[in-house]
């Protein structure tokens, strides 16, 4: 399994400043934003906008398994002001990222933090090899869908029942990078 998520480059994401666990450097920033890798001190702030923006939230635990034990995963955290007001994780696996999550507080969503977030990441993740991007979306979710529109990514396909807790189907969504 070490084999299968390691891009062509032969070096380990982790391995690179922009992967650094303490985030000291690569930081991509705005006026007012600062994107930067997650960390387990996060994981409090991370959970509170998680617990209010989805149904079936992730625990704290699946986060730091996450950040501690997956080769493939890169979450990142966009601070404002030092607080940190958004996150986005994805499964980073040969040429292609699997978006798991992306969530901005909501006192801070219409302002356009999610789409520098994202537009962050994607730039940070071409540069490390990634060609294309996958997520799924609740096809009630208009707001997170027109996001992912504007960035580029378009409907694949339909997964039926997708989400365990409202048996909503889901739109999959690619984006070549």
């Amino acid at each position: 399994m070490a084999e299968r998520g390691m891009r062509n480059s032969g070096t380990d994401p982790r391995e690179t400043d922009s992967y650094r666990r303490g985030g000291e450097k690569a930081e991509e920033s705005s006026e007012k934003g600062i994107v930067r890798p997650m960390r387990i001190e996060d994981l409090g702030s991370v959970i509170a906008i998680e617990q209010v923006s989805f149904p079936t939230p992730w625990s704290i635990h699946s986060f730091a398994t996450e950040l501690r034990d997956n080769e493939y995963a890169r979450y990142h955290c966009l601070e404002v002001g030092g607080l940190v007001i958004g996150y986005m994780g994805l499964w980073f696996i040969l040429d292609e990222g699997h978006i798991t999550n992306v969530a901005i507080m909501p006192g801070h969503r219409g302002r356009h933090w999610g789409e520098f977030l994202m537009r962050s990441v994607m730039s940070k993740m071409a540069m490390e090899g990634m060609e294309r991007m996958t997520l799924e979306v609740r096809v009630s979710n208009d707001p997170a869908r027109r996001l992912y529109e504007r960035l580029g990514f378009k409907v694949a396909g339909r997964r039926k029942g997708y989400y365990v807790d409202t048996r909503e189907d889901a739109l999959i969504m690619w984006l070549e990078l």
